[in-house]
């Protein structure tokens, strides 16, 4: 991992919440890498905003938003990426790229994870164009 693009969540005064959000981040990571994606960076964070993930699959740069619920109220994990958030995503996406990745293809992918603990991948989520 690139250490100068990692920004750590935990800290003595992170919340329960945090570090719930913290393992459930690691937790997809892993599932992720299991999967054959190789790890280029966790919790990027800028100006424009934060990326959970950012990840290599094949020739494309992956920008993964991980999302737990403890509940499927209001729509659960998946439909918590507002069209909002994912606008966010997108301009932090194109800031990564255009700073260390100029030739690359994105990709932007969500991992759900509700109180059940498990774990669903949706490749291509939204698009950034």
């Amino acid at each position: 991992m690139n250490d100068r693009h990692y920004t750590p969540k935990t800290s003595s005064a992170a919340t329960i919440k945090q570090l719930q959000g913290a393992a459930q981040e690691q937790r997809a990571c892993e599932y992720l890498k299991s999967e054959g994606m190789i790890l280029i960076t966790q919790n990027f964070s800028c100006r424009m905003g934060e990326i959970d993930l950012i990840m290599q699959d094949k020739t494309s740069l992956v920008f993964v938003e991980v999302r737990y619920r403890e509940n499927k109220d209001f729509g659960g994990a998946a439909a918590s990426v507002t069209k909002g958030k994912q606008h966010k995503i997108i301009k932090t996406a194109l800031f990564y790229q255009q700073r260390y990745a100029p030739k690359s293809n994105m990709r932007f992918d969500v991992v759900a994870i509700e109180s059940d603990n498990e774990i669903q991948w949706i490749p291509s989520a939204f698009d950034g164009f």
